[in-house]
């Protein structure tokens, strides 16, 4: 059951579809100790388990720390980050009283979830109103857990269907700066025999960090190059930033300009921040004609064969603004001259980075936001923050769907809210080549599936630092299980390449199983979308009475039938795993699969750097394919199923068709 409740002046987000009546009686759940600025509270019992938030930092128990949802460049994130590129306001109370609370707003909202006081929930918010979600389970037949987050799905609607070459392997570097570097990766790739299907381009394919631009003396023909990829099975997906260069003579400034279709300061000329490409302005998605009018220079990719896109910076990052330089630059001629001691040294040292991502420069401009009734309402920026790189998914969303009626087309953001699940997927940043960032993402996947986000993945190997060899096959080896698998990297960081290691054979193994498994993962995915169920759960979603079920977080149920718990620390050769069922262990090594019987309970499971190992639920089974070079090139028979189960309900379309239904597409294959 869902109830509806209104404080403040909310704006409206568009996360929700379900139309659900206001309700006047107080939260069922908690209490509202102030309306406006708002204040919700909730006494957890001391085995209370809160789930949820999507992307943010720590385990999958959210319970002991303050979170904030605050899109927000954060790179190199760490325990005591509050927030991240993404603002997904919704969690789940799992114990003496379950239930779920989504608090839809646009603006800054804190979480403080025993952080002040152990056993109290505090949600705040002040800028603008908040809609309040409770929801509790319905006598559906399913667990409390499901039938809560199954509820929240129907409220918010069906979660994005990439095409199938999506959930193939995509290489990417920030540092691919030609049609030679390109080429190259994929010979590599294939003289190394390792499935491919994508290459990113980061911004050094653009004639000065342009959108909608190709460098021609770096890609002389990307036309050609985009046919002759994809011949070999590989597509090119680049990468669009959000901000636009300020120049004169550049096409996409200039109509913005003409147009009024940038965001501008309370005088009424555009704001201007600095990014990639120095001083720029930013498209105001929150307006209808703004955001059409952007989206529709996708096609200047698609008119080149590009079929996938990765937004970016679209918190929107912000490396200064002038208000915010010349601040710094007057403070440090301040200093100059001076003694700098104990006091005034550390007030100096820090004032280089202290012009990225500021509050007061978020609070220096507005949109023209359109309202239902098609009138627009002017709003500061601030208030609506959140909302700013979900409407540029949905603004490539809607254009795409026009430029491209007739297929799907892969799109993946960084920044996001609860509502751009609709229109695309998202990777969870620039996270580092860290052990501690592995288990974070391990550890985050099934809060981004409760708030709609189906399609997703991290940068394997990590975007930033030093990488090294372990790391990277121990990600793999996650990542082989996540819909979207992307190895990404900064320019300057170590080569992360598959092939760019020694005994390549062993990427080569693992990349063959997420080949193998991609008709299950394709089915699965397609399934969870279709009816709002989640693609990773954890364990206590299927096992809430399981006291060992709850108290794991390393684990994950990927699909119905798969277990998996991956390796996340240096040089294990294993580790422990528990299974709250009979199950059967799958162990995959140099492309051939073995299976054991595992009975009940905690073992401690072998798993050499080469190897992958996941569990099959007790009279279940799982299809594998015959490993390919890429999705295009995958038999649509099945070699073998894993499992002690008879069959699996397998689902499968052309792999492109915008409209996706159940009906007609799923048969039953055996052994």
């Amino acid at each position: 059951m869902v109830t509806k409740h209104s404080f403040g002046e909310p704006v409206d987000t568009g996360a929700v579809l379900e139309d659900i009546s206001t309700q006047v009686e107080t939260i069922p759940c908690g209490v509202v100790t102030q309306e406006f600025p708002f204040e919700w509270q909730f006494g957890m019992q001391p085995g209370d388990i809160v789930y949820g938030l999507g992307e943010t930092v720590r385990g999958m128990n959210k319970r002991g720390f303050s979170y904030t949802s605050w899109c927000f460049d954060q790179s190199a994130q760490n325990e005591s980050s509050p927030y991240m590129y993404g603002a997904h306001n919704f969690f789940v109370v799992f114990g003496a009283k379950t239930f779920g609370m989504f608090f839809d707003t646009a603006s800054k909202i804190t979480f403080d979830i025993g952080w002040t006081e152990s056993d109290t929930i505090t949600v705040t918010t002040k800028d603008t109103g908040v809609t309040v979600y409770a929801i509790t389970a319905d006598n559906d037949g399913m667990t409390e857990l499901e039938s809560i987050v199954h509820q929240f799905r129907h409220m918010i609607g069906q979660s994005y269907i990439p095409p199938k070459w999506a959930f193939g392997f995509q290489q990417s570097r920030w540092g691919y700066k030609t049609e030679a570097d390109v080429r190259e990766v994929v010979r590599r790739y294939e003289q190394a025999e390792i499935p491919l299907d994508a290459v990113c381009l980061d911004i050094d394919y653009m004639t000065e960090y342009e959108d909608f631009t190709v460098d021609t003396k770096k890609f002389p023909d990307m036309k050609k190059l985009t046919a002759e990829l994809k011949q070999k099975g590989v597509r090119l997906v680049p990468i669009i930033d959000a901000g636009v260069k300020q120049k004169k003579g550049y096409s996409v400034y200039d109509e913005g300009i003409k147009n009024g279709y940038f965001c501008k300061k309370e005088d009424g000329t555009e704001y201007t921040a600095g990014v990639w490409p120095g001083k720029s302005h930013f498209t105001d998605f929150l307006n209808d004609k703004a955001a059409l009018w952007f989206g529709m220079h996708y096609k200047v990719l698609t008119d080149l064969g590009i079929e996938g896109f990765w937004n970016d910076m679209n918190e929107p990052a912000m490396f200064y603004s002038e208000e915010s330089l010349k601040e710094v630059f007057d403070h440090i001629k301040s200093l100059e001259g001076k003694n700098l001691d104990i006091d005034s040294f550390f007030e100096f040292t820090p004032l280089s980075n202290s012009t990225f991502n500021r509050d007061d420069d978020y609070a220096r401009f507005y949109h023209n936001m359109t309202q239902k009734d098609g009138s627009t309402k002017r709003i500061r920026h601030d208030k609506v923050h959140n909302l700013f790189g979900s409407r540029m998914t949905k603004a490539a969303s809607d254009a795409l769907a026009q430029i491209e009626s007739d297929k799907r087309i892969l799109l993946y953001s960084r920044a996001s809210t609860v509502g751009a699940h609709r229109y695309g997927g998202i990777w969870t940043g620039d996270c580092c080549s860290w052990w501690s960032h592995l288990e974070m993402q391990i550890k985050m996947i099934a809060g981004l599936n409760m708030c709609g986000f189906l399609y997703t993945g991290s940068d394997t190997g990590g975007f930033g630092a030093d990488t090294s060899r372990d790391l990277v096959l121990r990600w793999t080896a996650f990542s082989a299980f996540t819909p979207l698998m992307r190895n990404h990297a900064a320019w300057n960081t170590r080569n992360q390449e598959c092939y760019s290691f020694e005994h390549p054979e062993d990427f080569k193994s693992i990349l063959e199983l997420r080949y193998a498994l991609i008709p299950y993962l394709y089915s699965e995915y397609v399934k969870a979308a279709v009816k709002g169920d989640m693609l990773f759960k954890p364990l206590s979603f299927v096992w809430p009475k399981d006291a060992l079920a709850r108290e794991t977080e390393d684990q994950l149920l990927v699909g119905n039938d798969i277990m998996i718990a991956p390796v996340y620390k240096q040089n294990a050769t294993g580790r422990y795993v528990y299974l709250p069922e009979d199950m059967t262990q799958v162990t995959w090594q140099n492309s051939c699969v073995t299976q054991t019987a595992v009975t009940k309970g905690i073992h401690f499971v072998e798993v050499p750097l080469n190897t992958v190992v996941f569990f099959v639920r007790k009279g279940h089974a799982v299809p594998l394919a015959k490993p390919a070079s890429c999705v295009d090139q995958l038999s649509s028979e099945i070699a073998q199923i894993v499992g002690d189960g008879d069959s699996y309900q397998l689902y499968e379309d052309d792999g492109f068709t915008r409209t996706v239904t159940l009906e007609g597409h799923v048969r039953t294959v055996t052994r």
